[in-house]
């Protein structure tokens, strides 16, 4: 079994069931991070799109003017600044998907799915349009859209193989690391920053059989823009167990990369966060833990404020039972974000997108009371604090 396979997914897991961490709903001291100068701080709770549970959605990026954008009952959905929610529309065929990223430019990019086979195909869509433009066929093979940058680069899997895509046209597929192994894979595409970077995971796994052992390892690759110049592959903590492997998440646009490592063995769990540095030389940093949780994954990173969120963990019995949306300024120890107010102690939140105007966006689950929600805080660097161990 691969570390691909054994992994856990992370995201998604406000919606699973238990207790969680009780959280106060009211900001505690500030955390020392860039912030807007006409944010006010707040934690929003955003509609759900008509016919289903009031709330239920996940914000998963952050454009310019407000606008958020994820997924809502199921579906791509987008919100403008007026926390109005908007449905993108389906192809003919599919019935459900998300929006995964949108640039500064209104410019967004996801993934449709068809429920008969579960095979995808990835979109672009403006705000207003009739229709979404599919830059993929439907494939059961892992497809979607990861990140859109500025100039309208946009990179995702398709049908397996990793790509960038201008304009609707594929300009090319990202390649294996010469270095790597010839077992290696791409097995997903996690980011693209201003320079057009892209950033993505690699897996290999083969045989040592002059050392009889399996060799099992998950890395970050960076594509340097432009395609002039060859990948690299990121070092990584951990290189030949089979339970562990690391994840990238995101780019910045001076090339810093945020991930982390996870091990999955039977009920055992683990999550340590993980931050590369140009040249990608040396294997990554530590940035610490959430005070009060055992793990923790980074999950975006914002493209110049230095700014990472994720999600703090601690998991009971191989499950993860606290689940608390997170704030990393850069420095220091990184730090919590408040329940939404009113919220009983029983909630679980995320971190699933930062912005350069200090918003973060997410999702959180309320146990007591059912409730499932989209969610913003703004200001987010005046809220963050260091939770009590």
């Amino acid at each position: 079994m691969s570390a691909a396979g054994a992994a856990i997914v992370l995201a998604g897991l406000v919606t699973a069931a238990g207790p969680a961490a009780a959280a106060p709903a009211a900001a505690a001291p500030a955390a020392a991070a860039p912030a807007a100068s006409t944010c006010v701080p707040g934690v929003v709770s955003l509609p759900a799109l008509p016919g289903g549970p009031a709330g239920t959605g996940a914000v998963n990026g952050l454009g310019a003017g407000g606008l958020a954008v994820g997924t809502s009952l199921g579906l791509p959905a987008y919100w403008t600044a007026d926390r109005t929610v908007h449905a993108v529309p389906l192809p003919d065929g599919f019935q459900s998907g998300t929006v995964t990223a949108v640039n500064t430019k209104g410019l967004m990019v996801g993934t449709v799915e068809r429920s008969a086979d579960h095979a995808r195909a990835a979109f672009t869509y403006r705000r207003g349009d009739a229709a979404v433009r599919l830059l993929t066929a439907a494939a059961t093979a892992t497809t979607f859209g990861a990140d859109v940058n500025d100039a309208g680069h946009v990179v995702g899997m398709d049908a397996g193989g990793p790509k960038e895509w201008v304009n609707g046209v594929a300009v090319r597929e990202l390649p294996v690391p010469a270095d790597a192994h010839p077992s290696t894979k791409i097995v997903s595409v996690d980011g693209i920053n201003k320079r057009g970077d892209v950033l993505g995971t690699a897996h290999t796994e083969y045989t040592d059989w002059e050392n009889d052992q399996l060799v099992s390892t998950t890395f970050p690759v960076v594509w340097p823009a432009g395609g002039g110049y060859p990948p690299y592959s990121l070092p990584v903590w951990t290189e030949t167990y089979w339970t562990t492997g690391t994840q990238a998440s995101g780019i910045d646009d001076r090339g810093r990369v945020i991930g982390f490592e996870e091990e999955n063995y039977r009920e055992l769990r683990r999550r340590t966060p993980a931050v590369w540095k140009k040249p990608y030389d040396a294997p990554p940093a530590r940035p610490g833990l959430v005070s009060g949780y055992e793990h923790l994954t980074f999950d975006a990173v914002s493209p110049t404020t230095n700014v990472t969120v994720g999600s703090a963990v601690t998991f009971v019995e191989g499950y993860a039972r606290y689940v608390r949306a997170a704030y990393w300024p850069g420095t220091g120890a990184p730090l919590a974000l408040p329940n939404p107010a009113g919220a009983s102690t029983d909630v679980n939140t995320e971190a699933l997108a930062v912005s350069d105007d200090d918003r973060v966006g997410g999702a959180f689950r309320d146990l007591a009371t059912g409730a499932n929600a989209a969610v913003i805080w703004t200001c987010a660097s005046k809220q963050a604090y260091a939770p009590p161990k």
